[in-house]
């Protein structure tokens, strides 16, 4: 993310602390916060006591370590409560999963990451194990990069720019290569990740648009590479393209 003008260093460092500490699946020390924040133990102290103080993290008097508070919860509550939209998202998601009797994920843009913040399970046994609030890369992800192919030159650009880590065999790290797949995407109408996020795993993904043709947000399938073949996302394309029109219509958006 890039700082503007005018940011607060130590809000911003407290931020960062507070994403540390949720995104560990066990309690921290502070020697741990410090050497995620790359800073001394007094400066990791004074920023885990100010998110205690203010009810975000929860302190293991015993220990000594912290860990995030439900306090958090609050925060999304808004974002994530029942509304006609998440109505809507849910009752696409759940015919769409009776339809392919595949999981379906609804992620949204967020910064240089797609977050998944709708999720319908599936009747296979063997899927991709993804959980709400995971967030995964734009440039080597089908929702990433669907969601990516619809954004202003000057966002990709961003992403081009921080640089296209190989996280699989066939990760695209090319930038013109990587430009010419965000072409292909917007014209197809969806986006495929053969082994770039990970070489076990295929995933197809198309956008959703709302009013005036805005795309902040997708539908998604993944599983592994032994059951989806590439034959077999095609075959998901077309109830995929269908589901994510018909949602689009109901938000606002183009068909």
């Amino acid at each position: 993310m890039v700082k503007q003008q005018g940011a607060s260093s130590t809000a911003l460092k407290a931020f960062k602390t507070l994403d540390i500490v949720a995104s560990s699946q066990s309690d921290l020390s502070i020697q741990d916060v410090a050497d995620h924040l790359k800073t001394d133990k007094v400066t990791a102290y004074r920023m885990l006591i100010t998110l205690h103080n203010a009810g975000y993290l929860v302190k293991n008097e015993e220990t000594k370590r912290y860990r995030l508070s439900y306090k958090v919860v609050s925060l999304c509550r808004n974002l994530l409560a029942e509304n006609e939209v998440t109505n809507l998202i849910m009752k696409t998601l759940k015919e769409l999963s009776q339809k392919t009797q595949e999981t379906l994920h609804y992620s949204v843009m967020d910064g240089h990451e797609a977050v998944l913040i709708h999720r319908v399970k599936g009747s296979q046994l063997v899927n991709v194990d993804f959980q709400i609030g995971d967030r995964s890369p734009l440039h080597c992800t089908s929702i990433g990069k669907v969601l990516l192919a619809y954004q202003e030159p000057s966002i990709v650009n961003h992403i081009i720019d921080a640089g296209l880590a190989r996280f699989a065999s066939n990760t695209i790290v090319d930038p013109e290569a990587f430009r010419k797949e965000l072409r292909k995407i917007k014209l197809e109408g969806y986006g495929l990740d053969d082994h770039e996020f990970a070489d076990n795993m295929r995933c197809i993904a198309v956008p959703v648009f709302e009013n005036g043709g805005v795309v902040r947000s997708g539908i998604s399938i993944s599983g592994p590479d032994s059951r989806l073949t590439v034959e077999k996302l095609y075959q998901l394309k077309g109830p995929l393209i269908e589901a994510s029109s018909t949602l689009s219509r109901q938000l606002g958006g183009i068909a």
